[in-house]
């Protein structure tokens, strides 16, 4: 079991591996943004961590950076590059992105055709 030091950290990119993003390459996306933030060595300022099902099926696969509060869609292993230096940059991958943390809520990015999705169900 390993407990990392975070005390260099700056972002933390969350990886979708939950079936649909697993079907849409979410464990080729997570080993290459992992390569790249090895080869770049970014591995002490940013953190990734696997996920399960993120709720954006349709997105897949879903990729989310915090804490600027993007979740970016259908990130494939040949975005790994670009997105990772969106982050080292300060810049967003815009293409991509499916929603932005902005003014204490999550908007959704309509330029990019995002559908809305459902309800939860309570």
């Amino acid at each position: 079991m390993a407990t990392w030091d975070f005390s260099e950290l700056k972002h933390h990119i969350l990886i979708c591996n939950g079936a649909s993003c697993l079907r849409n390459q979410g464990d080729e996306v997570t080993n290459a943004i992992r390569a790249e933030l090895n080869r770049r060595g970014l591995d002490e300022v940013i953190h990734t961590t696997r996920t399960r099902c993120n709720g954006r099926c349709h997105d897949a696969c879903v990729t989310i950076v915090y804490p600027e509060g993007i979740w970016y869609k259908d990130i494939k292993p040949g975005d790994a590059k670009a997105l990772v230096q969106s982050i080292a940059s300060g810049a967003a991958l815009d293409k991509k992105i499916s929603h932005s943390y902005q003014h204490h809520q999550f908007v959704r990015n309509k330029e990019n055709n995002i559908i809305k999705g459902v309800k939860k169900y309570r």
